[in-house]
């Protein structure tokens, strides 16, 4: 029998393209993946509830993902994570989609490259890290193993996945993007950066995107 998972998530939906900010809580540790926007928000609710902020995680450089890392890594310091083909643009004015999100303020800190298949330790949490270019050069996602669930960012979605046309977008990174997800375990939980939780093996079953790379042999991950 699998263990029940020993990491609370608390899923806040911020800004004006509705993106999910996930909050991974371990005893009194947090680890914040994809603050967008509303950072006095997410604040209170650190603050509120004592936790202290071990990490912040990004799947992707989007204005929508990153702008409240800014006022949050002032208030909060705590290592800043995201890969580096996407540092590139993230903190730049051509990552601002006026008038809703304005040029995305860079952390207060150094920012912590991502790599593929590297492990993170965070709060005695371990995190996969999964490259999965297509939305944006810099895509990740961070894969839970010992709890089956996988954080997708924009690249897997219920029902659908990340656009490819914006500047550095790829469809065909997509697709093996997308394939290498769909060998991942059928029961793993997707918690994707818009819109509602699914699992790998109900987007294997349903999602229209995924079309021709539902096979019986997938399931395990690729090295």
């Amino acid at each position: 029998m699998k263990a029940k998972p020993s990491t609370r998530i608390r899923t806040f939906v911020l800004g004006e393209f509705e993106a999910n900010c996930f909050v991974l809580i371990r005893d009194s540790n947090a680890i914040l993946v994809d603050p967008g926007a509303e950072p006095d928000t997410l604040a209170a609710f650190i603050d509120s509830h004592h936790l202290t902020v071990s990490a912040f995680l990004l799947t992707h450089g989007h204005m929508d993902h990153v702008s409240a890392i800014g006022a949050l890594s002032r208030r909060f310091p705590a290592p800043v994570h995201l890969h580096p083909a996407d540092l590139t643009w993230a903190f730049t004015p051509a990552n601002a989609w006026e008038p809703h999100y304005p040029q995305p303020e860079p952390p207060a800190g150094d920012i912590v490259p991502l790599s593929d298949n590297q492990t993170l330790t965070i709060a005695g949490l371990s995190l996969r890290v999964l490259a999965t270019p297509g939305h944006s050069p810099g895509s990740v996602c961070f894969f839970i193993e010992s709890e089956a669930r996988l954080l997708t960012g924009d690249t897997l979605f219920a029902g659908s996945v990340g656009r490819t046309d914006f500047p550095g977008g790829s469809s065909s990174q997509m697709q093996a993007s997308l394939h290498r997800l769909c060998t991942l375990p059928d029961d793993t939980a997707i918690f994707p950066g818009h819109g509602i939780l699914s699992t790998i093996g109900r987007e294997r079953l349903s999602n229209p995107f995924l079309s021709g790379l539902n096979h019986p042999a997938a399931r395990t991950i690729n090295p």
